[in-house]
């Protein structure tokens, strides 16, 4: 394969499920080496798994976003597994409770919770993902945030 990811190295936080572990396969396929962070074990390694079945090497990283040594240790392993870091993919992220879609029943501890994951964790992923991009001759960071609410 002659892609523009052929031998790059992508890194995707919450790459265990959805958007992300979608995202892992199609980097995958244009032939990049993907780097997949998640809090779920069991998943990140059915991510890796596909990731491997479309082409791609791959490795998990249980990482919480919300914890910057762990983020800063997920940059710093993808650097010493690949020897590089060329793209990112910020997607881990929560939401709140919602009130059959009517309103916001969130106590002050999920709000932290939706605080810490969805804008400090993308805070601590940049801060420790610029350098390393940089270090590798630059690349492109991806932020994403989306949210999923049932109806009744």
């Amino acid at each position: 394969m002659n892609s523009s990811f052929t031998g790059k190295v992508v890194l995707i936080t919450g790459g265990t499920s959805g958007i992300g572990r979608a995202t892992a396969v199609a980097f995958a396929q244009q032939g990049a080496n993907v780097v997949v962070a998640g809090r779920r074990e069991a998943e990140g390694a059915e991510s890796v798994r596909l990731v491997e079945k479309s082409g791609g090497k791959g490795l998990f990283v249980r990482t919480d976003v919300a914890i910057e040594k762990e983020v800063e240790a997920m940059v710093a392993r993808t650097v010493e597994y690949f020897g590089r870091l060329d793209f990112a993919f910020n997607n881990a992220g929560v939401s709140g409770e919602m009130d059959s879609g009517k309103g916001i029943t969130n106590t002050n501890e999920i709000f932290n919770r939706i605080m810490d994951t969805n804008v400090r964790g993308v805070f601590f992923s940049l801060k420790h993902q610029i350098p390393a991009i940089l270090q590798s001759g630059g690349g492109a960071i991806v932020n994403n945030a989306s949210v999923w609410i049932r109806g009744n």
